[in-house]
């Protein structure tokens, strides 16, 4: 097989598995515009009833403002976790710090099934059950590991000699770290704290376990809308979560490609 037509045959093939991949998730787009009561296909009629019920009803839009204000502040302690243990491992660099990283993966290998109860147990004497800090610190434990492998992954191309140069012209730790380390793994930084924002906004096991009544999701109100009355809302509030994580991450990659460029030059 010729190079060329095989270089085609995989781009063929990428797309066709992407639209494997993302075609399900696009369903939800016409259910969304169904004028019926209950989740359907429009059959030549079309309707934004329910996206107007989402962004009027007070109880979507306090899920809305829950999920956000739970997903921002997860990003922002995921991100400051991640980045200081992936900056830290990455100095000592011994068998032992590999150690820690592997212990520090292991909210990615567990099964969120098993996590959700662990975190039930553990927040009940706590006081943390059915709370916004109970929820933060749940989601930035199974997203701080996204971090660490982001900026470990920016960091594996980090030449350490500039970090020497920046030392030896009499800079401190605090000053090497924020004027040469964190600037040359800017991109990686940024890539895991969009993946820590979108993986709070999405959770829904955890959830489940340790909220009931105070703390009300955006994924949660959609489960019960599922599983209660089908409610055509839950398709709406879906194809506004797909137009968020689409915007995330363009902008994502906008901003990587400014990078890129400015490093470049």
């Amino acid at each position: 097989m010729k190079p060329g037509l095989f270089s085609k045959f995989n781009t063929a093939g990428a797309w066709v598995l992407l639209l494997f991949l993302v075609t399900p998730a696009l369903i939800a787009i016409p259910v969304s515009l169904t004028p019926k009561r209950f989740l359907s296909m429009p059959n030549g009629e079309y309707s934004l009833r329910h996206f107007e019920k989402l962004f009027t009803s007070e109880e979507w839009l306090s899920s809305f403002f829950q999920s956000g204000v739970i997903a921002l502040s997860c990003s922002a302690l995921a991100t400051l976790l991640g980045t200081l243990c992936a900056i830290g491992l990455w100095r000592v660099s011994s068998k032992y710090s590999e150690l820690v990283r592997a212990f520090l993966l292991l909210p990615l290998i567990i099964p969120q099934i098993i996590s959700a109860m662990a975190f039930y147990r553990l927040w009940i004497p706590l006081g943390l059950l059915d709370s916004y800090a109970g929820l933060i610190l749940a989601h930035t434990i199974l997203a701080a590991p996204l971090v660490l492998i982001t900026v470990s992954a920016s960091l594996a191309s980090f030449d350490p000699k500039l970090e020497q140069a920046s030392k030896n012209l009499g800079a401190s730790n605090w000053t090497t770290l924020r004027r040469v380390i964190l600037p040359q793994v800017k991109p990686g930084i940024f890539a895991g704290a969009l993946f820590a924002f979108i993986l709070s906004w999405d959770e829904i096991v955890v959830t489940l376990f340790i909220s009931k009544y105070s703390v009300y999701t955006l994924p949660r109100r959609m489960w019960n809308g599922i599983r209660e009355n089908t409610d055509p809302t839950v398709a709406s509030a879906a194809v506004v979560l797909i137009a968020i994580t689409l915007i995330a991450f363009a902008v994502s990659a906008i901003l990587s490609r400014r990078n890129a460029r400015a490093q470049a030059e």
